[in-house]
């Protein structure tokens, strides 16, 4: 079985978010780098599915050639190999674009099931695996929370507003992973030294032409210090007052 995780770089938690010099975008001089979280559970399903039913992971990525030091983390938790399609400008891609180059590469790997996070934790689209698994012409089951796989096809139990969805699907397919699919191992030492010795091509990708540009870029405008209304009891008239009247709370 051909299995592929795809995982996605993007900036840390603690990023400071700067406008950038041409007002489009943000600035990434001073970011640090790691991987999207729901993508760590899409590789560790990955492995996962590898362990119980045999075959090879791929871990599949589109960014700069400094994403590879996230790709090794990859690997050295469990699989076999990574394809890192290179491009500088991976930022500025819509989600069609970044999925339409997924695409051609996972065609080309002849790819029997593709686990991507639900969403990135950068853009928080999650857009791109449903796009890529359209392209493909894939079964495409998203926010899977619990999955049971076989040679063919699978069970997925998916969250939705109104609650835990059940559905069956054949393979090849797409799955987009969720909180509580998994909990992603650490890699250890052997697997971190393992991982400085697996292939890890480089791919220059095709440039594909987005269809959303962005047309200016800004940062929300800063929240209004906050106040004490008094303590205990006494306080609670004016809470009811403020939330009334200065809020859409109520």
């Amino acid at each position: 079985m051909n299995i592929v995780a795809c995982v996605k770089r993007v900036p840390n938690t603690e990023a400071v978010a700067e406008i950038s010099a041409d007002g489009k975008g943000l600035d990434a001089k001073n970011f640090q780098y790691i991987a999207s979280f729901y993508d760590e559970i899409a590789v560790e399903q990955a492995v996962q599915t590898k362990e119980a039913l045999g075959g090879e992971v791929i871990v599949l990525s589109l960014g700069s050639a400094a994403g590879s030091k996230e790709i090794r983390e990859s690997m050295a938790k469990g699989a076999d190999k990574a394809v890192l399609l290179v491009d500088e400008e991976w930022q500025s891609r819509d989600c069609r674009a970044t999925a339409k180059a997924l695409a051609c590469q996972l065609s080309e790997l002849k790819a029997d099931v593709v686990f991507m996070g639900k969403v990135a934790t950068d853009r928080d689209n999650g857009a791109v695996g449903p796009m890529a698994a359209t392209f493909l012409g894939y079964a495409c089951v998203t926010d899977v929370v619990a999955l049971e796989l076989t040679a063919t096809g699978g069970t997925a139990k998916r969250e939705t507003e109104a609650g835990i969805e059940t559905v069956e699907f054949s393979l090849p397919a797409v799955i987009t992973c969720n909180k509580g699919l998994n909990e992603p191992r650490y890699a250890g030492l052997k697997g971190i030294m393992a991982a400085k010795k697996k292939p890890l091509d480089e791919v220059q990708v095709e440039v594909i032409a987005n269809q959303a540009q962005v047309v200016r870029a800004s940062l929300p405008a800063p929240r209004k210090e906050g106040r004490i209304l008094g303590e205990g009891v006494a306080a609670v008239p004016a809470l009811i007052q403020a939330l009334q009247t200065e809020t859409t709370l109520l």
